[in-house]
């Protein structure tokens, strides 16, 4: 029986010359862009930013470790989500409403963010025509096979004016100062080492004011990108490498469009311009988390950052 079995797992083996395999080719992570259209609609449903085709993968995603979702709910209806994953994060784009969680009601409006653990399962009710952004780390778990167990944070909220609130006083400290980040990290008390949303997700409240740009830096996790609110030539250059002056070389440019969200590839060089006069805010949630977890976030800033 032993020497049968060494057999059979001995079939599933192979060898490579190391130079040949030690990087891999891996499926291409691009500049992905997904209009605010997508969500203004009249069906009640989720719609899966989903790029499963690009990344060659049997399920759902927006990147190798998360999932992007607009959810839209009509005014007066519900809709459940719900998801086999460690980390959810929702932001309210437009509306207002309620979620039934298993810990009670909490109530929602537009700007408002919140994240639960785990598999937790909302049902969410409109009491106007809503729309949300929905991160989860599911597609991590169906990567690794993997079924979330006990919760590792509780869940938080953030309104829409305590991070406005935050967001002035930064702004104020920052004032007269050679700052290039006017944003305030969501951080949870029961994420303490990584200072993030979750255990595995970041998210940035991220102001750019009005005809300003914020230089080039670059990180290993992805960044899923929703625009909250911007005037118009607001946009976001995204590209693979940078001149000695830190400028980004044939860059590739993603605009800022309230209500839409885009992909900025991990790896990539990217600086954000605002040519309006408007302040704008950005909201990306990224895996930063994880990467800062097992120390491969290697976050780089151009020259004179």
């Amino acid at each position: 029986m032993s020497e049968s079995l060494n057999a059979a797992w001995s079939a599933n083996t192979t060898y490579f010359e190391y130079t040949s395999a030690a990087n891999p080719r891996m499926p291409k992570i691009e500049i992905e862009a997904f209009p605010a259209s997508m969500h203004q609609i009249d069906e009640t449903r989720v719609i899966p930013l989903d790029l499963s085709s690009n990344l060659g993968t049997s399920y759902p995603c927006t990147g190798p470790s998360l999932l992007a979702s607009f959810v839209h709910i009509s005014s007066g209806e519900t809709l459940t989500t719900s998801c086999s994953s460690a980390s959810q994060v929702f932001f309210c784009i437009r509306g207002k409403g309620r979620s039934e969680t298993p810990e009670g009601v909490v109530t929602w409006k537009t700007g408002d963010y919140f994240a639960v653990p785990g598999d937790m399962s909302l049902q969410h009710s409109a009491d106007e025509d809503t729309a949300f952004y929905w991160v989860n780390d599911e597609p991590l778990f169906r990567y690794l096979g993997a079924q979330p167990d006990a919760a590792r944070f509780r869940p938080v909220f953030y309104s829409h004016e305590c991070l406005e609130s935050e967001l002035a006083k930064v702004r104020a400290e920052n004032e007269g100062k050679d700052k290039n980040r006017n944003g305030i990290l969501l951080a949870n008390v029961d994420c303490p080492v990584t200072k993030t949303v979750t255990h595995t997700m970041w998210s940035l409240y991220n102001l750019l004011p009005r005809q300003t740009r914020q230089k080039a830096h670059r990180h290993n996790s992805i960044a899923l990108d929703l625009c909250v609110s911007a005037g118009p030539d607001t946009y976001t250059l995204i590209g693979r490498k940078i001149d000695s002056d830190g400028n980004i070389i044939d860059p590739i440019k993603a605009m800022w469009i309230p209500g839409s969200a885009f992909v900025t590839p991990p790896g990539w060089w990217h600086s954000h311009h605002n040519e309006s006069d408007e302040d704008a805010i950005v909201l990306p949630v990224q895996d930063a988390a994880l990467h800062t977890q097992i120390q491969t976030l290697d976050i780089q800033f151009s020259k004179g950052y």
